[in-house]
């Protein structure tokens, strides 16, 4: 699915003066579509309030990132849990009202979580990295930031906000732009969790040899319905260049029950990121125990 970075609304200049020309074409085709225009103006806010050398600076004395990829294998439950704190998103609105994303953390921690994911789009998840930097200040397991990155700044955010690991989506990156990231997040110390929906961007991200987390969203873009059967075509179609690579493959999306849990495990997913069905939930510590099936 190809998507757009930004409207193609072209400007032309009159007498000094810039216009924007109307675009037949000039909506939004999908939600990401939407969200990865809306990041360009979130990223521009941000860097007016903090440049990048005072990210730099916050950097400089932080201590070294723990190892997102070996809390996830080294996991006594199998797959190994990635547990999401996220307050909204698109499809669903509001997920949850009492919304205290440290106390979330530490019951996703007390519960048998490997690692945490924080969401922190703000507009379409009401999320935000004072989100992150609260919650790493409860938790000692490897935490994701989980955006829609476009720029090296963004990941700058994440590392300042105290994340030990950052998502790239295929679906709004090209091959150089994941080639880039991934080095800009390997200087700053941070894990890169590449997502992709379907066959053709999972090859994208096979040609790339430095990555070595990848997920798989079982969520369509455009429907955001989800399936666990893209788990399944996608792992047993590619199997055998995921295990030559030494890859982790994450599933995503879609996951309710630890029965889930065991299907995509026996698909070959070695983890799993989770956060609607916790986030909805009354007692998160006892559905997050019930999901690992920990007594």
């Amino acid at each position: 699915m190809e998507i757009r970075r930004r409207p193609p609304n072209p400007s032309i200049k009159v007498a000094n003066l810039e216009y924007a020309i109307p675009h037949p074409d000039s909506k939004p085709k999908n939600i990401l579509e939407e969200i990865v225009w809306e990041k360009d103006i979130e990223v521009e806010v941000a860097r007016k309030k903090n440049s990048l050398e005072d990210l730099k600076k916050k950097i400089k004395d932080l201590p070294k990132t723990k190892d997102f990829v070996e809390a996830l294998r080294n996991s006594k439950s199998k797959p190994a849990l990635i547990a999401e704190i996220k307050k909204a998103s698109p499809s669903r609105g509001i997920i949850r009202e009492d919304f205290d994303a440290k106390m979330i953390g530490k019951m996703y921690q007390e519960g048998g979580a490997n690692c945490i994911s924080v969401l922190t789009d703000k507009k379409f998840f009401q999320g935000g990295f004072d989100v992150l930097v609260e919650v790493r200040k409860e938790v000692t397991i490897p935490i994701l930031c989980k955006d829609f990155i476009l720029y090296p700044y963004q990941l700058y955010q994440a590392r300042a906000a105290g994340a030990d690991a950052a998502l790239l989506i295929a679906a709004i990156l090209s091959d150089s732009d994941l080639k880039y990231l991934s080095k800009v997040a390997k200087n700053l110390g941070l894990t890169t969790l590449v997502e992709v929906h379907d066959s053709q961007e999972l090859l994208r991200v096979l040609n790339i040899p430095t990555f070595k987390l990848i997920g798989i969203n079982n969520r369509n873009l455009k429907t955001f319905k989800t399936d666990l059967e893209v788990t399944k075509k996608l792992a047993e179609n590619y199997a055998d260049q995921i295990k030559e690579k030494s890859i982790t493959l994450v599933s995503e999306s879609g996951l309710f029950t630890s029965e889930d849990l065991d299907l995509v495990n026996s698909y070959g997913a070695e983890a799993v990121l989770v956060g609607e069905s916790l986030m909805s939930q009354k007692d998160i510590l006892s559905a997050i125990k019930n999901l690992i099936r920990k007594l």
